[in-house]
């Protein structure tokens, strides 16, 4: 792949393939989402680290950093059969559409302390849902 000044997610999904081939990068096939843990809370430290300093510059590396975290375990789990980065994407605008009805629902334009309340009530739901086996 050429080096570009900009990439896009479908760029940055083959590039995390690729890593992941049998002519890709050694340490990035041999990982598994128990050998990465580490990994992921280091980068973790380093987004809370760069926040701290206030240093944007970075904060968006490391943010990068987080974001091929994630990337590669979805690729591990596609490769698992489990689900893909796509499910995640899915996941994650469903659950956030769910956490905010004031914003995409019914619900009324609060304080920022009833959206916290409401964003708690709700993930105590779905925390009660999963529990029963109810897939959300």
């Amino acid at each position: 792949m050429e080096k570009k000044e900009r990439y896009t997610f479908g760029e940055l999904k083959e590039i995390i393939a690729e890593l992941r081939s049998e002519d890709g990068c050694p340490w990035d096939r041999a990982q598994t989402h128990e050998s990465m843990k580490k990994c992921l809370q280091d980068e973790c430290e380093e987004v809370l680290q760069a926040i701290e300093n206030k240093d944007t510059d970075n904060l968006c590396e490391e943010l990068g950093d987080i974001l091929f975290q994630v990337m590669l375990h979805s690729q591990i789990a596609e490769e698992d059969g489990d689900f893909t980065v796509e499910d995640v994407i899915s996941m994650l605008c469903r659950k956030m559409i769910r956490r905010h009805p004031h914003v995409f629902g019914s619900g009324k334009d609060g304080a920022p302390e009833e959206s916290k309340a409401s964003w708690d009530e709700i993930k105590n739901m779905e925390k009660e849902a999963r529990r029963k086996g109810i897939k959300l």
